[in-house]
């Protein structure tokens, strides 16, 4: 009796695709939600941008009653808890230890560092733009409550240069958390960056000659200011782009060559 030989069927060649960037992004999003602290961090966005119409519909005079006045007051919160989410977005990876699960399911840590910093740069575009809604909705109701004639003083323009403005305030934030890769020291080292050097370049362009005409190169928070203003001066581009360079390309570039290379535990 002859044995039939059995011949298992070629297997189908497996492709190793890599995960695509439209997925990471997604993933590092809902992460952005997923713990309390998060929630409420994001959350509090619209919160305080709430708070901040009615307190200027309660306090401000009748006539600052105008859309600029609402869409600056709503932007002072914004742009201090935005720079949180980004710096959080990063570090939580280490503080919460979830990196080793992160880097192990997607190997190259460029491409979700890449992810986290479009999630971020998302939420902060969204977030601007439910800041202008609110401030829109403020503009009419004070008006309307108050009796004075609604006044639309900001054009499309200048409401593109403010969330610019945010969106650079926010990269600062994640450079930090890219590059100190701990929330409690890149949380320190953004109030040191917005409020410290700050003061400390100001002090030095006020009492030092040679220093005044070099302070608009130097201090990127300042060079950043100027975008709230409205449109820029090519000088102004200048300055914005050569102190960008400075305090967000290249430290960026060295956190994410720290990221490429750090033991995550």
């Amino acid at each position: 009796m002859s044995t039939a030989t059995l011949v298992a069927p070629p297997r189908a060649a497996v492709e190793n695709r890599p995960i695509p960037l439209s997925r990471v992004t997604s993933v590092e999003l809902r992460k952005m939600f997923d713990t309390r602290s998060g929630f409420w961090l994001t959350a509090s966005i619209g919160i305080f941008a709430v708070l901040a119409t009615a307190a200027a519909i309660l306090f401000a005079p009748d006539d600052e009653l105008t859309y600029s006045t609402f869409v600056s007051t709503i932007g002072v919160p914004i742009g201090v808890i935005l720079p949180m989410v980004a710096i959080l977005s990063v570090t939580s990876e280490w503080s919460q230890r979830t990196g080793l699960t992160t880097f192990t399911m997607v190997p190259h840590r460029h491409r979700v560092v890449l992810a986290k910093a479009i999630a971020a740069v998302g939420i902060g575009v969204v977030s601007v733009l439910l800041a202008f809604g609110i401030g829109t909705l403020g503009n009419l109701v004070g008006s309307a409550i108050t009796g004075v004639d609604t006044v639309w003083d900001a054009t499309v323009m200048d409401c593109v240069y403010i969330l610019l403005a945010n969106v650079l305030g926010l990269l600062v934030g994640f450079m930090l958390g890219v590059l100190i890769r701990n929330s409690a020291g890149a949380i320190v080292g953004y109030f040191v960056y917005s409020a410290l050097l700050p003061t400390i370049f100001g002090i030095l362009s006020e009492t030092q000659q040679w220093f005044r005409d070099l302070h608009p190169w130097v201090d990127f928070h300042y060079a950043q200011s100027v975008l709230f203003d409205g449109a820029l001066t090519s000088a102004q581009w200048a300055h914005l782009g050569v102190t960008g360079l400075i305090w967000l390309v290249v430290p960026t570039v060295v956190g994410l060559r720290l990221v490429a290379t750090s033991e995550v535990k």
